[in-house]
C-alpha cells in the first residue's frame, strides 16, 4: 500500500509538472511511448511466474534441487546459486525476489540446514545477477533504449564478462562467510506430489516456451503477453479461484509511472546538467568506475530506479550505460530501499518467520557491493571487443 501511494503521489506531481509547462506535452506522450511496453512486459511476466510459482513448478524444481544435492550442503547451496541466476537472468529480479526467497526457505528447512545463507543468496543474486539480458531488470530494459534498442545479442555482448563477474563476486563473498553452514551433510527427504498434474505441465511446458521466446529478439512484452494469456485461460478452466486483481503488480506499474514522470520533469528542469558534473566523461577505466560508483550510491541513496533515470543522459556512450548499470544493479546491496526486490525479499522473508536485522544486512552489504561494482566495472573497462 505504501509503494503505491508513493506512486500515486509521484504521478500527481508529474500530472502537475505537464499540466504547468515544465514537461511539455510532447515529450510526456514521447516518455509514454517508451514506457508502456516496459509496464506491459513487467505486468505480464509477473502474472505468469505467479501462476506458475500457484502450479508448483518452482517448489517442484526446490525439491529436485534438494535430491540433485546427494546429502552434500553445499552442492545443494551451489545449484540454489545457479537456480537464482537463472531465475534472474531470464524471468527477473523481482520474480527470484518474491517467489523463490520462500521456496529456498522451505528447502533449507526440509534438509534441515540454516535458511539465512539461501536467503541472503536469493536477494543478493537477484540484483547482481540482472546486467545479463534486457529482461533481466527494468533498469536494463530503459537502457536498451539508451542504447538505440539494442537487441539480446547485442546487449549480451556488452554485459556478459561483467555480469559473470557479478554473479561471481558475492556468491564467493557468502561461501566466504556462511562456509561452515554450507560445507556440512543433510538427508534428503521424499517430494511432495503435484496437486494438479495438468496446471503444472502447462505452467511448466509456458515457461519452457517463453524463455527462448524473450531472448529471441521480439519485443519482450509480446511473448510475455501471449504466455500470460494462455496461463489464465488454463487457470480458468482447472482453478479459476487462484485467478485475482492481485496477480497485477498494481503498486509497482504506479511507483515505477511515477518515478518516469517525476523524473523527466526534473530533466526538463535542468537535473542532467547539474549531475554531469559529479559523473564527468570518457570511457577509461577510471572514468566508468566514478560512473558506476555514482550510479550505485544513488541506488543505495534513493532507490536504483530513479539512480538510473537520474544519470541516464550523463552516460553519452555503450560502456558509460553498462558503467551505470553495474552501479544500479550490482550496488544496491546496503540499504533496505535501495531496490524494490529487496524490499520484497525482506517482506516474503519476514512471513516465513526467518529474521535478519537491516543492520546485518547493510554491514554485510558494505563490503559486498563496492567489491562487486568495482571487479565487474574493471571487468566491463578490459571486456574484449
Amino acid at each position: 500500500m505504501r509503494t503505491a501511494l508513493i506512486g500515486l503521489a509521484l504521478l500527481v506531481l508529474g500530472a502537475v509538472a505537464v499540466g504547468s509547462g515544465v514537461l511539455p506535452g510532447a515529450e510526456a506522450l514521447a516518455l509514454a511511448d517508451r514506457i508502456w511496453p516496459i509496464l506491459l512486459f513487467v505486468v505480464a511476466i509477473t502474472v505468469v511466474t505467479e501462476l506458475a510459482a500457484e502450479a508448483g513448478v518452482f517448489r517442484y524444481l526446490a525439491e529436485r534441487a534438494a535430491d540433485w544435492g546427494r546429502g552434500r550442503t553445499i552442492v545443494l547451496w551451489l545449484l540454489v546459486v545457479a537456480f537464482a541466476t537463472a531465475s534472474t537472468v531470464f524471468l527477473s529480479l523481482d520474480t527470484t525476489a518474491v517467489l523463490l526467497t520462500p521456496v529456498v526457505v522451505v528447502l533449507a528447512r526440509h534438509v534441515g540446514v540454516s535458511p539465512l545463507p539461501f536467503a541472503l543468496t536469493t536477494v543478493w543474486l537477484a540484483n547482481t545477477a540482472s546486467l545479463l539480458l534486457p529482461v533481466s531488470n527494468l533498469t536494463n530494459l530503459l537502457a536498451e533504449h539508451a542504447l538505440g534498442s539494442a537487441g539480446p545479442g547485442a546487449f549480451v555482448a556488452l554485459t556478459w564478462l561483467p555480469a559473470l563477474v557479478a554473479v561471481l563476486v558475492p556468491s564467493a563473498l557468502l561461501l566466504l562467510v556462511y562456509r561452515r553452514q554450507l560445507f556440512g551433510r543433510y538427508a534428503p527427504e521424499h517430494p511432495q506430489p503435484v496437486e494438479d498434474r495438468v496446471l503444472f505441465g502447462c505452467s511448466a511446458a509456458v515457461l519452457a516456451m517463453l524463455i527462448p521466446a524473450l531472448v529471441s529478439g521480439l519485443p519482450v512484452w509480446l511473448p510475455a503477453s501471449v504466455a500470460a494469456v494462455v496461463l489464465v485461460g488454463v487457470f480458468l478452466a482447472r482453478r479459476p479461484r487462484l485467478l485475482s486483481p492481485s496477480l497485477v503488480p498494481w503498486s509497482l506499474v504506479l511507483l515505477a509511472s511515477g518515478l518516469f514522470l517525476t523524473m523527466e520533469s526534473a530533466h526538463a528542469l535542468g537535473l542532467g546538467d547539474l549531475l554531469a558534473g559529479f559523473v564527468g566523461g570518457g570511457n577509461d577505466a577510471a572514468a566508468l568506475l566514478r560512473m558506476s560508483a555514482v550510479g550505485a550510491l544513488g541506488a543505495n541513496a534513493v532507490d536504483n530506479l530513479p539512480a538510473y533515470l537520474a544519470l541516464e543522459p550523463a552516460a553519452g556512450s555503450p560502456d558509460r550505460v553498462i558503467a551505470l548499470l553495474i552501479g544500479v544493479n550490482a550496488g544496491p546491496l546496503i540499504t533496505p530501499w535501495a531496490s524494490l526486490a529487496t524490499l520484497l525479499w525482506h517482506q516474503r522473508l519476514t512471513r516465513t518467520g526467518v529474521e535478519i536485522s537491516w543492520g546485518r544486512y547493510a554491514l554485510l552489504g558494505l563490503i559486498a557491493a563496492p567489491l562487486t561494482v568495482v571487479a565487474a566495472t574493471l571487468a566491463l573497462a578490459v571486456r574484449p571487443g
